[in-house]
């Protein structure tokens, strides 16, 4: 009869052989994702809300890239919100050494935008300032009379208002006080044409 060492030697031999399959189907379904979108539909299918987000975190910590409709992968720098596309899940070297360089060539061009708005910006202070200067300038003072001036001008209103009045004095038409002075002056006249003139008493 068998020893007992053997029998157990043989049913461990045996459960291993039986196993060994088993864990090789085991290990292929627990295979790595193969990106982004793979690695997210299996952490939906976590049983809680704290383990879910704990995956979506490190999916998002593993890949970089993400899958594109018509094939490939895309990655977007957010330095320089701008896509580029890659072959796969994450940039090669090859492929982060060319997006570095595009960086660079982007913080050129953020420096050349702000150097010439700068410029403008200095340019439109310079031509407000200008214009401002030529409207200053052409405002041109009024001069004052001086008081005595001021003084003589009223008085020639003042007299020239007097004689105005002695001259033509506003009254009513048909008025004995309007009328009198042109009465006394046809008066006159008669007077002159019946009195003799004192050269012609003189002659006769």
């Amino acid at each position: 009869m068998p020893s007992r060492t053997s029998v157990l030697l043989i049913t461990a031999a045996a459960a291993c052989v039986a196993l060994a399959p088993s864990r090789a189907q085991a290990q292929w379904w627990s295979r790595a994702p193969a990106d982004f979108e793979d690695c997210a539909d299996r952490a939906e299918k976590s049983p809680s809300k704290e383990e879910k987000a704990a995956k979506l975190s490190e999916c998002h910590s593993k890949f970089a890239g993400r899958r594109k409709v018509g094939g490939g992968y895309t990655y977007f720098d957010f330095m320089q919100n701008r896509h580029f596309d890659i072959a796969g899940p994450n940039p090669t070297p090859e492929e982060q050494k060319k997006i570095d360089e595009q960086y660079i060539v982007y913080l050129d061009q953020e420096r050349r935008s702000t150097i010439a708005a700068a410029a403008f910006t200095a340019k439109q202070q310079q031509q407000l300032q200008q214009a401002s200067l030529r409207t200053e300038t052409g405002k041109v003072p009024v001069p004052r009379q001086s008081p005595a001036k001021q003084q003589a001008a009223t008085g020639d209103l003042r007299s020239g208002d007097l004689r105005s009045r002695t001259r033509a004095p506003n009254c009513a038409k048909g008025s004995f006080s309007c009328e009198w002075p042109r009465l006394s002056g046809g008066l006159n006249d008669i007077k002159k044409l019946f009195s003799p003139s004192p050269n012609r008493a003189k002659r006769s």
